[in-house]
């Protein structure tokens, strides 16, 4: 009975790990720890820089020496040991990551003189913090522009349609279709389109020349059952151009308005 007490209470014991025992385990550094540095134009497949350069350093109010040396903690020549080696440092495809665990290599680079930050003309770190704050609008964007489709009326949907060419005889579902393309194409353009009074002018033309209330030809723009002259257009332009760019003026205002009347008259 003794024996299998001592025996129940050597299992409860947790076993002391030996010195040494433990395995170590290595944690990959994350992408938001990897600082990038890129080089703008050329570089080429392959690019080697200098291991070593002098530098400014306000700190001490000296000129230094500097050279990357992977098993040195410091990147100053004269803190680093007499046996430091120089290690190669490689741009490949123009780029070059550099992981958490390699911050003298971080140091070195943010320190050389090539870097476009100290005035350089060779490399730069890439700022991912402002490429976040441009992919997070670039979202927001999209998103508004994809509101606009749903919740846009339809006349202001036919109006923003026909800027992009998209045949507004179709189903509504489909107009809305072809337009959620573009605004996911191009949000901002597609978003500004909306608040562009043009748009709205442009499509009344387009719809009043397809219902035969103008004449739009190469030397000006007509009434289509009196034939009488609106504008007439200089040789080379476009009439549809010229006729928006009128009727947006005090004087074509009129005619603008009478375009929407006759329009509104047919619906």
């Amino acid at each position: 009975m003794a024996t299998q007490t001592k025996t129940a209470t050597a299992a409860k014991k947790k076993p002391v790990p030996k010195k040494g025992g433990y395995k170590v385990i290595k944690k990959e550094p994350t992408l938001s720890q990897v600082k990038i540095f890129e080089i703008p134009t050329g570089g080429g497949i392959v690019c080697k820089i200098k291991s070593e350069a002098t530098i400014y350093d306000p700190s001490q109010n000296k000129v230094r020496a500097i050279r990357y040396c992977p098993g040195e903690p410091s990147i100053y020549r004269d803190e680093q040991s007499d046996n430091s080696r120089r290690s190669h440092v490689v741009f490949r495809d123009g780029l070059l990551a550099v992981p958490a665990n390699q911050p003298n290599l971080a140091e070195f680079l943010e320190a050389h003189p090539s870097n476009l930050a100290n005035g350089g003309s060779l490399f730069r770190i890439v700022d991912r913090s402002v490429d976040h704050e441009k992919e997070i609008e670039q979202e927001f964007l999209q998103h508004d522009a994809v509101a606009l489709v749903r919740n846009k009326e339809a006349d202001e949907i036919l109006s923003v349609a026909l800027t992009y060419g998209i045949n507004i005889n179709q189903k509504m579902i489909d107009i809305r279709r072809e337009l959620l393309r573009e605004a996911k194409a191009n949000p901002k353009d597609f978003i500004d389109k909306f608040d562009d009074p043009r748009v709205k002018v442009r499509s009344a033309i387009i719809q009043a020349k397809d219902f035969q209330i103008l004449a739009l030809k190469p030397d000006g723009a007509y009434w289509f059952d009196s034939g009488r002259l609106i504008i007439s257009v200089p040789a080379g332009q476009d009439p549809t151009d010229m006729m928006v760019r009128f009727c947006l003026t005090e004087k074509g205002a009129t005619v603008y308005e009478e375009l929407v009347s006759r329009l509104e008259k047919l619906s």
